[in-house]
């Protein structure tokens, strides 16, 4: 496994630890601890395609109703696709994992594409740092954990980190 930086969001080349050893089981409590707190029952999981563990990891923790788990390339034409589905069922909260450059990407075609919202999604340690790959504004009011299991919620274009 790769070490991680101070700031507990991984080092710039790190996709999620290759997502699979990137996260643990305290950034997994801390993600399913804020979005029980926001008292959704049901959700959306999506991740990149090396982030599956994660959002599979995600979806058995889960106490409430998994509507669907979305997988989407870090690299696409359009995503419009995975968009689509991804916020097909209304749920009541999003979360996400995944490398930085395809949810950049994946969030850009939900702002433009669908009724998403960031505010109601929640994203492991990785996602955080697609901040400043997608357009300003994109994933402002997303929330989640690093893998030090602090909160943070995304402004426009910077990280607010809450250190527990």
């Amino acid at each position: 496994m790769k070490e991680r930086e101070a700031d507990g969001f991984g080092a710039a080349g790190d996709r999620l630890g290759a997502a699979t050893d990137g996260f643990g089981a305290v950034e997994l409590a801390r993600v399913v601890e804020l979005v029980r707190r926001q008292g959704a029952r049901t959700v959306v999981v999506g991740h990149g395609r090396d982030a599956g563990p994660a959002a599979e990891a995600f979806a058995r923790t889960w106490e409430g109703t998994v509507l669907a788990v979305i997988g989407w390339p870090e690299r696409a034409a359009s995503w419009l696709r995975q968009a689509r589905r991804f916020t097909a069922g209304e749920p009541d909260a999003w979360v996400v994992a995944g490398a930085p450059l395809g949810w950049a990407g994946m969030s850009e075609r939900l702002r433009r594409s669908t009724d998403w919202d960031p505010a109601r999604t929640y994203g492991f340690a990785a996602t955080a740092r697609a901040v400043a790959l997608a357009p300003p504004g994109t994933l402002e009011g997303m929330r989640g954990a690093d893998h030090d299991g602090n909160a943070w919620q995304i402004g426009r274009n910077v990280i607010f980190r809450e250190i527990s």
